[in-house]
């Protein structure tokens, strides 16, 4: 099996096209399969803890039978409470195995979130954007070895 954590979308699908916004969708998907192994049958809220990283928070926030709706997140405690940061909302198709960042957040307390935007902004459409940002925090979660699996009560 092509070991997804070494494709860099930028260097392989040409940017703003169809294809390659399919290619990113495609790769979200198996990075997530690797993250969330039991994705398909979850629903609730869940937790990954890992030594040296913050705590990734997920929620399935809707289930249908072809797509689930969810959130992935870390949370920071402020003087106001706490935020989620870089509070993704993911949509995942299930028949298509393909998943798609429908929101993210647009302050971020993570230096390498504000490049990619920075980066990304004015060259690429926000689809583009969040997605290619989706990919690349999987990438860094799974180098991290988060691993969803505990239920959070």
């Amino acid at each position: 099996m092509l070991l997804d954590s070494i494709l860099v979308p930028e260097t392989i699908i040409k940017p703003r096209s169809f294809a390659g916004l399919m290619s990113v969708y495609e790769s979200n998907f198996l990075r997530l399969l690797n993250l969330i192994p039991e994705l398909e049958r979850l629903d609730g809220c869940y937790r990954s803890r890992v030594v040296g990283d913050c705590d990734l928070h997920l929620e399935i926030l809707q289930r249908e039978r072809y797509t689930l709706t969810l959130s992935l997140t870390y949370y920071f405690a402020t003087a106001d409470g706490r935020i989620a940061d870089p509070d993704m909302l993911i949509r995942v198709y299930l028949d298509g195995r393909v998943a798609e960042a429908m929101s993210l957040g647009s302050e971020h307390r993570h230096v390498e979130f504000r490049r990619l935007c920075r980066a990304h902004g004015e060259e690429l459409g926000e689809r583009w954007t969040r997605n290619v940002i989706l990919n690349k925090w999987l990438e860094y979660l799974l180098d991290q070895g988060h691993l969803i699996l505990e239920q959070q009560p």
